[in-house]
């Protein structure tokens, strides 16, 4: 079955611009599970060993640093996207 291409450019440029926004709310709700799941193992971990606090602190902060840096690059991406 053969589908035609869009004619009208202010269409295709709409559903782009959504596509956009559908793929930044994504990225946001991505990294908000991920610094979810990176909370509750520092917890469970500081919980279980006290004497580590410090190392788990450390390394869930990277962690969610390369996880802020991630999204706001795809964030950049989609509005980079939008704005064609």
């Amino acid at each position: 079955m053969f589908v035609e291409p869009l004619q009208d450019t202010q269409a295709a440029l709409d559903i782009a611009k959504a596509g956009a926004g559908i793929g930044a709310g994504i990225a946001a709700i991505g990294a908000g599970l991920g610094i979810g799941k990176i909370g509750v193992g520092a917890a469970e971990g500081i919980a279980r060993q006290p004497e580590a606090d410090a190392k788990i602190r450390g390394v869930a902060i990277i962690l969610s640093a390369f996880i802020e840096g991630a999204t706001l690059f795809a964030i950049v991406v989609t509005l980079l996207i939008a704005n064609q």
